[in-house]
Order: structure tokens, then C-alpha cells, then sequence
């Protein structure tokens, strides 16, 4: 197994909302296959990628459709980076130390150092509003972009770099936040269509 425990961080301990949980998985991923562990860590550090991929086929789409749609297909990166932004905000706040300082358990991917908290967990939420943005996108992409982004959730805790808990919320701060922004787009997308054509900016929105 890779990564190594460190002394914990002087911030809050989240172990005792599901510690118990969080040793399990990880020891599960202990004594997995070295591929599957991998395959897991792969995907757990580069995985965001493909939410990019996704929007960017959603708004290739989106142009060959209609104006509108090509907005609010780029407005689902917006989306994604406000609910990332409320995510840290709150990780700064609340100050919850990572689960491997605090129960101080060797993790598939190095433990961070003091400072670097934990509650909520970004990707989780990055993947959640990424995954709401893109509905408003395409359901298929919505859909697709919905599997990944619970699969990010679960693959940060196998990694061991967040408890349960972290990415739960994560998923709740990401969905909750892109919703009414999604929403929003939604309804004043084709107000914004005027725009982009008196600019130079109007390709983006026209195939």
C-alpha cells in the first residue's frame, strides 16, 4: 500500500462520525488487487477530467441545436467553479482534519500535510455540480456525468483521502449550489443570445 500517516493536524477530528466505516474501506483497499487499487487511484486523482470532456462535448452539441443551449452549455464550467469556490470556503471554516492525521492509518494515496482539511470533500463536490450543470446540458450527459461523479465520491474514500462523510457533503454542497444556478442559466440563456452575437464571441454559440 502507498502513502504514509502523519501526525495530525490541530483541527477538528471527524472520526467519530464514522471512523469505524472509513478503517473499513481502507483496509478493504489494503487487501485488494494491486490493479484494482491502481485503477481506483487513477481515477480518484485524474477522473475530474473527464467531467471536462463531457461539457465539452455537451457544447459541440449544443451549437448544432440551437443558441440557447450552446449558453447554457457554457455556462456548466461557471457552474462547476462557484460550487468549488463555496466548497473551499467551507473546508476553511469548518477545519476538519484529514482522516489519515487523525486516526493515523496508512492510505493508497499519501496523506496531506496539517492545513490541508478535509470537510467537504472538492472533488466530490466538483463532480456533483458538474454532473447537475450537465443535465441542464443533455439528460444523457447528465446521466453519464452523474455515475462518474458517485464513483469520484466513493473512490475518495478507497484512496483514503476523505471520510465518508466529507464526501457526501461534498456531493450535497456541489449539487445544491449548481441547482438554482443551473436554473437560472436555464431560464435567461436566451436572453443572453443577443449578446454573444454583438460580440466576437458569437462562434461559440453557432456551428
Amino acid at each position: 500500500m502507498h502513502g504514509t500517516a502523519t501526525i495530525a493536524a490541530s483541527g477538528y477530528d471527524g472520526s467519530g462520525i464514522d471512523g469505524k466505516l472509513y478503517t473499513t474501506v481502507v483496509r478493504t483497499a489494503d487487501g485488494a488487487p494491486t490493479w484494482l487499487d491502481s485503477a481506483v487511484s487513477a481515477f480518484s486523482t485524474y477522473g475530474l477530467v473527464l467531467f471536462a470532456v463531457l461539457m465539452l462535448i455537451g457544447w459541440w452539441q449544443a451549437r448544432t441545436r440551437d443558441a440557447g443551449h450552446a449558453v447554457k452549455a457554457l455556462a456548466a464550467p461557471l457552474v462547476t467553479l462557484v460550487a468549488f469556490a463555496v466548497s473551499t470556503v467551507v473546508k476553511q471554516a469548518v477545519h476538519e482534519s484529514r482522516p489519515c492525521q487523525s486516526l493515523h492509518i496508512i492510505t493508497l494515496e499519501a496523506c496531506p500535510g496539517p492545513g490541508d482539511w478535509s470537510f467537504p470533500s472538492n472533488h466530490a463536490t466538483l463532480a456533483a455540480a458538474a454532473a447537475v450543470a450537465l443535465w441542464f446540458v443533455a439528460a444523457r450527459l447528465g446521466v453519464l456525468a452523474t455515475v462518474i461523479a458517485l464513483a469520484m465520491a466513493a473512490s475518495r474514500v478507497w484512496v483514503g483521502a476523505h471520510y465518508p462523510h466529507d464526501v457526501l457533503a461534498g456531493l450535497a454542497v456541489g449539487a445544491l449550489v449548481a441547482l438554482p444556478l443551473a436554473l437560472l442559466m436555464a431560464r435567461y440563456a436566451p436572453t443572453l443570445v443577443p449578446l454573444f452575437h454583438r460580440t466576437r464571441m458569437r462562434p461559440l454559440i453557432e456551428s
